[in-house]
């Protein structure tokens, strides 16, 4: 999830493990503070518009249409949003501040959180729940970052920026798209499952309106403690759609959906 537009050094990153050990710190102090919130590419996570929503006291349709732009990741096919650039100079991110930094720091995207760390997958089992991940470390050109004396292990990293969490929500997600980049290119997504998909993932004030005013509790078997729950909880119902597109896109999970007995 981690992207950057910013030159970096052309040697392959190492590998990092959770024990694995870094130097970082950031902080007012450093001369390049706030270098990294210019002329970046982040994608957000479905968790990341929530909370960024939220924080802002926005609907999530008025979130997506000031703050982002729509995208089609590559070799998935599959709509993401990324973060909207002001017009300026510097191609600054909306919520940075020149001396006090990140404006919406403590709801701040999990992209945002990882730096300096970058995060790959090596094999992801969605039916098991098992998925193996390397982390390494992003050094641009910029950041001074590196020579402060701050050391962390990469767990200790994740635990205190918070992203332990922000990962565990978002699961279903990288899991819809590790699954869509599995597929040969020719099997693509149609128009309408793409909108179904962005909805699902993006619009989560859209995606309530859908599953609560419309035919869809009518045509689905599920107990009433799992309608309040998605209905009061907008993380539970976030996942409840990851399930709903999971089973809909690749027959995974189907039986979470059991159809309505006609009387």
């Amino acid at each position: 999830m981690t992207d950057t537009t910013k030159k970096t050094s052309e040697i392959p990153p190492e590998q990092l493990s959770l024990r694995s050990k870094f130097r970082f710190e950031c902080h007012k102090g450093v001369k390049c503070f706030t270098d990294c919130c210019r002329g970046i590419d982040i994608m957000l996570t479905p968790y990341d518009i929530i909370t960024m929503r939220k924080k802002l006291d926005l609907t999530s349709e008025e979130f997506l249409a000031v703050f982002t732009t729509p995208q089609i990741l590559e070799k998935a096919d599959i709509p993401v949003v990324t973060l909207k650039l002001l017009d300026d100079e510097r191609k600054s991110c909306p919520f940075v501040e020149d001396k006090d930094g990140c404006a919406i720091y403590e709801d701040r995207p999990t992209t945002c959180r990882y730096y300096p760390l970058g995060v790959g997958s090596l094999s992801y089992s969605g039916e098991k729940g098992e998925k193996e991940e390397f982390f390494f470390t992003v050094k641009e050109d910029h950041c001074l970052g590196f020579d402060e004396k701050k050391d962390w292990s990469v767990a200790e990293w994740r635990e205190d920026q918070g992203v332990d969490l922000r990962d565990e929500v978002n699961d279903g997600w990288m899991e819809l798209i590790v699954r869509k980049k599995s597929l040969p290119p020719s099997m693509k997504l149609s128009k309408e499952s793409k909108k179904m998909f962005f909805m699902v993932c993006y619009n989560i004030d859209k995606f309530k309106e859908f599953i609560f005013n419309s035919t869809f509790l009518e045509r689905y078997d599920f107990p009433g403690e799992k309608i309040k729950e998605i209905k009061n909880d907008d993380i539970k119902l976030l996942q409840f759609g990851f399930e709903w597109l999971k089973a809909g896109f690749f027959q995974a999970g189907q039986e979470k959906f059991k159809v309505k007995e006609k009387n």
